[in-house]
């Protein structure tokens, strides 16, 4: 797994449910140049082998390192902190919510979720970062 050469905003998407991988592949490739992870381990695997993505949408609830684990992970290195990071999860708690944003998240987005509304808030994201 690797980006493509485009000049589209890379996203790296972690996600285990292969329904939701095929809407967020289809949906996002058509726009950005996205690579979808299985799970945080190979996620965290995916960036320390120099694929530095523009966002980072990663699900809660997925194996081996979870959405909250690899804000942490993400947050404390030197490397990769400034990559924004978007959950993309079904807990609709406030609590939930919050807890991500205060880790470090810089969105999040209620499953099931309006595809244009989530293009919407990656521009916004990407725009903040200058790309």
């Amino acid at each position: 797994m690797s980006f493509t050469n485009s000049d589209r905003p890379k996203i790296l998407v972690v996600e285990d449910d292969i329904y939701m991988q095929t809407i967020l592949n289809e949906y996002l490739n058509g726009i950005f140049d996205a690579e979808i992870c299985n799970n945080g381990v190979d996620a965290l695997s995916f960036l320390q082998n120099e694929n530095i993505p523009d966002l980072i949408i990663s699900d809660l609830n997925v194996p081996k390192l979870n959405g909250l684990e690899l804000i942490a992970q993400v947050k404390a290195s030197d490397f990769f902190n400034s990559i924004p990071i978007m959950i993309l999860s079904g807990e609709e708690s406030s609590e939930m919510r919050i807890k991500c944003l205060n880790a470090g998240a810089d969105d999040y987005v209620v499953k099931p979720f309006n595809p244009r509304e989530l293009e919407a808030r990656i521009r916004v994201i990407l725009r903040r970062m200058g790309k």
